[in-house]
């Protein structure tokens, strides 16, 4: 430990992020992202019993057609397992991404293409930091190389991980979005809310009277919620969260009364007790206007309110060894480390859950989710050093 960071081969791993990122892999189509990181770790020399492919597919709600990449190697010193992961999946805007490097930045070249940087950059650092340790022939500890599935839709892959397969780590280091010199040791936790109102149908121009709308329920219960400050950001009594009705499937006719409506919402806090009682809001704004909405013979609608915990929220302590030492790699190689906490959830979110402290870092994506998204190669390359540091155990 201490003295010169080590250093990394630049364009090998600018060329590695390149490719990655050219291969489609939107969440629950992940298989040719799996095929080239480990053609990548076979070629230098990783045996073929070290890499495993879990079952977390067969317990996602979304299938897919791969589970998790886990590889697992004994240390050549002695210290503590460390987890060094990334999620592979993109979101779908990425699909037929060509990178291209345009200055100080890789974009896609098809502007109605996302880059995919995230999270391609953030596992190419993991990658990165394995092909060097074993090209340079470097001291480490026992690591364990984890590439999640399934992040962009629900932090599936985190969440359905075989544990057995990751060999105990005791410090984890997680690369996703942000800068390379901030340490995230916290994020919020997140419910989503399934409603399904039941209506009544009739004739919109004959017997309005005789239906009863499911879009009227749904209006009066948003519109509530909105009035009353429980939908977008919710500040009450010191408390703070954050909601949103993101989709609503109805109606397939005008001269309808809509009698059914599906509605998928999201209720966020870092207070669990307050995340509660904004989805306590949300049931009683439903079921309130469930009430308001009646045809002539007095029926109302129906509600099926069913909130799920996607996952909780977590903040380590600055004197975490996972965020001590995450804070020495960064320093380690010449930045200032900050700290940050989440308003977004993480695959670092279950980890800890599964009782595996682990610090997220940035790699240098941009404008991630958009056709503008672009990886900041020089933030990549840093993230990518600091990666090193951490798994060759040089702090």
């Amino acid at each position: 430990m201490g003295g010169s960071p080590y250093a990394i081969d630049e364009s090998a791993a600018i060329d590695l992020v390149s490719d990655l990122m050219s291969i489609p892999g939107r969440s629950g189509h992940e298989g040719q992202v799996v095929d080239a990181i480990t053609r990548k770790l076979r070629q230098a020399g990783v045996p073929k019993s070290a890499i495993r492919c879990d079952a977390a597919n067969s317990r996602s709600p979304a299938g897919g057609e791969t589970g998790n990449l886990v590889v697992k190697l004994p240390g050549t010193q002695r210290g503590p397992r460390r987890l060094l992961m990334a999620h592979i999946d993109t979101v779908p805007l990425c699909e037929g991404c060509q990178p291209v490097r345009r200055g100080p930045l890789i974009v896609s070249q098809d502007p109605q293409t996302g880059l995919g940087g995230d999270d391609r950059a953030g596992a190419c650092v993991v990658l990165t930091s394995i092909l060097e340790i074993l090209k340079q022939k470097l001291p480490h500890p026992p690591l364990t190389l984890f590439w999640p599935i399934q992040e962009e839709i629900g932090l599936y892959g985190a969440r359905f991980v075989s544990l057995s397969r990751l060999g105990r780590p005791r410090l984890g280091f997680n690369w996703d979005g942000g800068p390379p010199d901030m340490a995230v040791v916290g994020a919020t936790g997140d419910y989503s809310l399934a409603v399904q109102i039941n209506g009544i149908a009739s004739h919109a121009g004959g017997h309005p009277e005789e239906g009863v709308s499911a879009i009227s329920v749904a209006s009066l219960a948003i519109a509530d919620l909105t009035r009353n400050g429980w939908h977008g950001l919710i500040e009450k009594d010191g408390h703070r969260g954050t909601s949103n009705v993101g989709i609503i499937n109805a109606g397939d006719a005008t001269n309808v009364v809509t009698p059914q409506l599906s509605l998928q919402a999201e209720a966020r806090s870092h207070d669990p007790v307050f995340r509660k009682r904004i989805v306590a809001a949300f049931r009683k704004a439903f079921l309130k206007a469930a009430r308001e909405v009646r045809n002539t013979k007095g029926q109302a609608a129906k509600i099926s309110f069913e909130p799920t915990l996607k996952y909780e929220s977590f903040v380590m302590s600055e004197q975490e060894p996972s965020v001590t030492t995450a804070r020495a790699a960064i320093e380690s190689i010449g930045l200032e480390s900050s700290l940050r906490i989440s308003n977004g959830g993480l695959d670092a979110n279950w980890m800890f859950a599964h009782g595996i402290p682990t610090v997220t870092l940035g790699c240098g994506q941009r404008d991630i989710h958009t056709v503008n998204e672009s990886l900041h190669v020089a933030s990549y390359l840093k993230a990518c050093r600091i990666g090193l540091q951490l798994a060759a155990g040089a702090v």
